[in-house]
């Protein structure tokens, strides 16, 4: 009797002991699982956030340009009246013309700032794309993980392959080697 109870309390250790081995193995697995997801919807956020931000700032240097454009063109015709003036009156108006020009452009844009703009602009680019290597790094890392946890000697056995599906890592689409166009 001796005999059986310890063959019986060996197999009931021996099924704790692979149950406990099943349970942390799944556990793992769905936290890995979930952990992917969860890059890849950083990833979908990161180029939403491009999607946003590109045509917006885009929009915002093409206006401060344009209002730069009108005020010096104003100022390039007032400057052009005093040269075409040919009678002291058509110098006064010109002055007053050139003057008025002038003071509307340090009143309305007091400083010609659309190479900054620019600047700016393209410093938001990069750091927008390097946002989205970033991302696409994390994932592709946390693909990594997961598929080899699902692929170790143990885990093959004890894990359902349609439950735990090895995931594929970022795929660049057809083109995507050729960066977007910013047009102005």
């Amino acid at each position: 009797m001796k005999k059986g109870l310890v063959i019986g309390g060996v197999l009931v250790l021996l099924a704790l002991i692979i149950f406990m081995m099943y349970r942390g193995s799944y556990n793992t697995a769905v936290s890995l699982q979930e952990n992917v997801d969860e890059k890849w919807s950083d990833v979908g956020a990161t180029y939403q956030r491009r999607a946003d931000l590109i045509p917006q700032l885009v929009a915002t240097v093409k206006g401060a340009a344009a209002n730069e454009k009108g005020i010096l063109t104003q100022v390039t015709e007032a400057r052009a009246g005093i040269v075409k003036a040919k009678t002291p009156e058509d110098m006064d108006i010109a002055g007053k013309q050139i003057n008025a020009a002038i003071n509307l452009a340090f009143e309305a844009y007091p400083q010609i700032r659309s190479t900054q703009n620019f600047s700016d602009l393209q410093t938001q680019l990069e750091g927008t794309e390097n946002r989205i290597a970033v991302a696409r790094q994390n994932y592709n890392q946390s693909v990594k993980e997961f598929n080899s946890h699902i692929r170790g000697f143990f885990n093959s056995m004890f894990l359902n392959k349609e439950t735990f599906a090895k995931k594929t890592g970022f795929k660049e689409s057809a083109g995507s080697e050729n960066a977007p166009k910013v047009e102005f």
